[in-house]
């Protein structure tokens, strides 16, 4: 039944994430987000740790100290500012991402929010759940200007008047 349960919520944020992707003209993107998810070895942290209420990867990673599925998923998805982390002489450094991976890291946060928090979900959730984690990631500053202010445009605009800024202002 977990299986099922957890399918059945990829599946739903993946469409939605297509939805929000398309909106925003990010055709390609839309359709090859997340198909990771549906790799062995992340189905498998999916199946193994689904609550239904957040990521399986946040219970995998509580017991194990780790998570494989995650440790998978970023290195093949590049909306993950994680995807975008080298190592140079001075040790590990933050790459900026290309703006259509920061929108599409929008669409991933307010899909998951809407997701995850179901009738609870305001246009501030998204921005709100970044916040908490902000401090703690090693994050390019020009991409963390970038997908702070969009967050924060959808708190306060609301999302159809997030997307038509998208459209025009950050993929112009």
């Amino acid at each position: 039944m977990k299986a099922l349960q957890h399918l059945k919520t990829i599946t739903h944020h993946k469409l939605k994430v297509t939805w929000l992707c398309f909106r925003c003209h990010l055709f390609k993107q839309g359709i090859l987000h997340d198909l990771s998810k549906y790799s062995y070895i992340e189905l498998k942290t999916g199946f193994t740790y689904y609550q239904g209420y957040r990521s399986p990867i946040d219970a995998e990673k509580e017991e194990k100290g780790y998570s494989l599925g995650w440790l998978h998923h970023k290195g093949r998805n590049k909306h993950h500012w994680e995807y975008w982390l080298d190592f140079g002489k001075d040790g590990i450094y933050a790459c900026k991402m290309p703006a259509n991976y920061v929108v599409e890291m929008f669409c991933d946060r307010v899909a998951a929010s809407m997701i995850y928090q179901k009738d609870k979900y305001t246009d501030s959730s998204a921005l709100e759940y970044y916040e908490k984690g902000r401090d703690h990631i090693l994050i390019h500053p020009e991409t963390d200007q970038l997908i702070y202010s969009l967050l924060s445009y959808l708190s306060q605009h609301g999302l159809d008047e997030t997307i038509k800024y998208i459209r025009k202002n950050v993929l112009k």
